[in-house]
């Protein structure tokens, strides 16, 4: 992949939307309904039956519409524990169909997600550079810090730690402090990112 060419992508959008606001953009309501599966997610050890039933339950209650649900599914499907990739490719897909039919406002922020779990697959699975490909689409999506760090990693996988860098100080340069702060933050939790850590004390 020419690294020069999604730093230009990924900047580019930086700069035309530098004037909307920036949030990671996952509903409030959402973000409530879903934090006991999110604690699930990252339990161990990991219980799948228990996760998927959460997530069903929350669906027919109505607190978590139908794209969340194959995310969620998605998410499980992929999970270290589980590693049924042809589930949650299945998953994703469903997902894309869903977030289409559902259209509105949030449709980018949906589809970003889809782009999000195919570069996850990509990325498990070895293929970085096209797991890079769908992390920077998800970016242009949803221009948050958690898709952001996905692009960071991913280069990081590859070995192009300098490159890494380099694109941490142009978009820390240009995006509104509150998303950087989140950037920051996550690269301080996940050990993919550890090596930019040094960026963010300076």
């Amino acid at each position: 992949m020419d690294h020069e060419a999604l730093y230009e992508r990924i900047l580019r959008k930086v700069d035309q939307q530098a004037y909307l606001p920036w949030f990671d953009s996952t509903d409030a309501e959402t973000q409530r309904a879903t934090t006991a599966l999110a604690a699930l997610l990252g339990a161990q050890p990991f219980d799948a039956v228990r996760a998927r039933a959460l997530a069903q339950e929350l669906h027919d209650r109505g607190e978590i519409d139908r794209v969340v649900l194959l995310s969620t599914l998605h998410a499980i499907a992929a999970h270290p524990d589980v590693a049924d990739y042809e589930e949650a490719a299945r998953r994703v897909a469903e997902q894309e169909q869903a977030a289409l039919a559902l259209g509105g406002p949030r449709l980018q922020e949906h589809l970003a997600s889809v782009e999000r779990h195919r570069g996850v697959l990509a990325f498990l699975q070895g293929h970085y550079d096209l797991a890079l490909d769908y992390f920077s689409r998800a970016f242009e999506r949803e221009r948050s810090a958690g898709n952001l760090s996905n692009v960071l990693a991913t280069l990081l996988r590859l070995g192009d730690q300098q490159e890494a860098i380099d694109l941490y100080r142009q978009v820390a340069g240009r995006l509104p402090r509150p998303l950087v702060n989140r950037l920051d933050h996550l690269i301080g939790l996940d050990p993919d990112l550890a090596a930019l850590r040094p960026e963010i004390r300076s």
